[in-house]
């Protein structure tokens, strides 16, 4: 993409209304636009961010063997009523209704439609366990929306909803969606630490949230370094497709010390050694919850059992807030000057700074590596000062710079920074490629 012609309305004062660092980088690189309260415009920087962290999540849950489907985000009331939720859930909920007069929802979850289509399609114990997924965007009409997408009222989310035929069934596509969630942050440059968590109105008994850790996240956390150790990529660590493994990664996840401040145990925290302690600041990013025949015994799900007789299988259900994300790891990953991409999620690998538009040199070089990038770097084009590209670019958070000037165009050469640590080479063209992997 050539800067000159992007939509990218970058600003060089703060918004009066962003009040936290991921609002103010947001909304100052153009990455989004509020158009009501709580709701926001996707501009193609961000957009492209934003696809970068579905990508990760989508694999992860192909690769635990999770389905992807679609459901709608318009929802009839009556699944609701079945399930006994459309009252109990609250003003969060925006109720509609179609030009029949009928009750419809926009989704604030999806617990009820996916045991819908369950139900209809799933007759017997030999079709388990099934888990399916979705990446859609989800409405909830909070009081007082805040913190840009970090606290909007439309949120993009991955879903998950696991069925199983028994309790130690579900038990272990929970574990498998845990070690899938630890794998997805994992790949995302992020510190993520698993928590014994409220269900809230969701329901159930068993649920943990992820906290990533950040210097101006929203709650105080205290845990052992045990989770700083933990390669969960590495295939020699656990394996989805082995119970004995998903059982072994659960005990690691649950036997070392981590909570909130809200559940924070003084006197468990001081049976933890000291060279172990950990404390910081944390934002919650994805939630998980097993709550057993909740919905299917309310909505009448069943199945045939091993002995032919009905059953109501046990469910699960897994959440990612996708745009949220996208506000965590800004939080998590910036200076002074502006947003620091992790390389996989960045919407850009790099940004070239074209120091001098019209010398034959710096233009032929830059049209070279802009080529060679293939629409993975943002070519900065425009007639502006040195200055204000440097700032441009810092403030984007891409992870490289590559600069160039006439005096490296003349001798092959350009300057490399990372913008992570801002370190500063003079490389040729093709240690640029080398490095950046383009």
């Amino acid at each position: 993409m050539r800067l000159s012609h992007a939509f990218i309305p970058t600003l060089k004062e703060t918004p009066a209304e962003a009040q936290i660092a991921s609002h103010r980088l947001m909304l100052r690189a153009g990455l989004v636009r509020q158009t009501s309260a709580g709701i926001y415009a996707w501009l193609p920087l961000g957009l492209r961010v934003l696809r970068n962290i579905e990508r990760i999540v989508r694999a992860e849950q192909d690769a635990a063997g999770a389905q992807e489907i679609l459901m709608p985000t318009i929802q009839p009331a009556e699944l609701w009523k079945e399930s006994g939720r459309y009252e109990d859930y609250g003003k969060e909920m925006l109720r509609i209704r179609d030009r029949h007069d009928r009750d419809m929802l926009y989704g604030p979850t999806n617990e009820e439609m996916v045991t819908d289509l369950f139900r209809q399609s799933i007759r017997s114990y030999k079709e388990l366990p099934q888990i399916l997924y979705h990446i859609q965007w989800k409405f909830r009409d909070e009081v007082r929306p805040r913190f840009g997408v970090m606290r909007g009222r439309e949120f993009l989310m991955k879903d998950a909803y696991s069925f199983d035929i028994d309790h130690a069934g579900a038990v272990n596509s929970y574990r498998k969606m845990m070690l899938a969630y630890m794998r997805t942050f994992q790949r995302m440059g992020l510190k993520a630490i698993p928590m014994e968590a409220d269900t809230g109105p969701i329901g159930g008994d068993l649920s943990h949230e992820f906290i990533i850790l950040a210097p101006t996240g929203e709650s105080q956390v205290y845990y052992d370094a045990a989770f700083e150790e933990i390669d969960y990529l590495s295939g020699d660590s656990f394996s989805h497709e082995k119970p004995e493994d998903l059982a072994r990664f659960f005990e690691v996840m649950t036997g070392h010390y981590a909570a909130t401040d809200e559940k924070h145990d003084a006197a468990r925290w001081d049976q933890v050694a000291a060279n172990r302690k950990r404390e910081g600041r944390g934002i919650e990013v994805g939630h998980i919850f097993y709550f057993g025949t909740k919905y299917t015994k309310s909505m009448g799900a069943v199945v045939a059992g091993p002995d032919g007789k009905p059953l109501h299988p046990e469910m699960g259900s897994y959440g990612v807030g996708v745009s949220r994300l996208v506000g965590a790891v800004i939080e998590a990953s910036h200076d002074d000057n502006g947003i620091i991409w992790p390389d996989s999620i960045a919407p850009f690998k790099a940004a070239i700074l074209n120091l001098k538009i019209g010398d034959a040199g710096c233009d032929a070089l830059c049209e070279r590596l802009y080529a060679a990038f293939g629409g993975n770097a943002l070519y900065d084009d425009r007639a502006d000062r040195a200055g204000a590209k440097f700032a441009d670019a810092d403030l984007m958070g891409h992870p490289w710079q590559v600069v160039v000037g006439p005096r490296g165009a003349a001798a092959g050469t350009v300057e490399l920074k990372r913008r992570a640590t801002g370190e500063r080479v003079e490389v040729t063209p093709e240690e640029v490629l080398a490095r950046i992997g383009a």
